[in-house]
């Protein structure tokens, strides 16, 4: 069972913080005791808060992803979470060039992790506009909703 889950994107700005948000709140309403943490592959951001446009997203959608800090993924990241879930292919190559071989088996994408088929990818929307910062909302929730799905069949 998975105690533990770490989402991962590019700068830890964007899609990682709120899909974070987006699980803490519904793992909590769902009442299911899991940790929930994000980070970045790239240390573009460290410290700083989500992007404001994610911020505002989630706000809208009723998820508060004020408290985070961008941070970079660490060696002890891949000892620690259970589950190590990329937004994007490109991402996941990055995470499992720096995974040891042991915790491989914890890396993932979210939605495929998540059991979706299509889209597996949550699309980045630091260039985009609104319509797309929406869709990273509902993809954090169609695939979190299917996490706490598995959790509940597991448990």
């Amino acid at each position: 069972m998975i105690k533990s889950i770490l989402f991962v994107c590019l700068g830890n700005i964007c899609r990682s913080p709120v899909v974070e948000a987006i699980a803490r709140l519904e793992f909590s309403r769902a009442r299911i005791d899991v940790y929930v943490d994000s980070a970045g592959t790239a240390d573009y951001h460290t410290g700083e808060q989500a992007d404001s446009r994610s911020l505002a997203s989630a706000q809208r959608a009723g998820y508060d992803g004020s408290p985070h800090r961008a941070r970079q993924i660490s060696a002890e990241d891949f000892e620690q979470f259970d589950a190590v879930l990329a937004m994007d292919n490109r991402n996941l190559a990055t995470i499992l060039s720096r995974c040891p071989e042991r915790f491989r088996g914890k890396i993932d994408l979210f939605l495929r992790h998540a059991g979706i088929a299509s889209p597996l990818e949550v699309p980045d929307p630091y260039y985009g506009d609104d319509g797309d910062f929406r869709r990273v909302i509902e993809l954090g929730r169609i695939g979190v909703e299917k996490l706490i799905e598995r959790h509940r069949i597991t448990a």
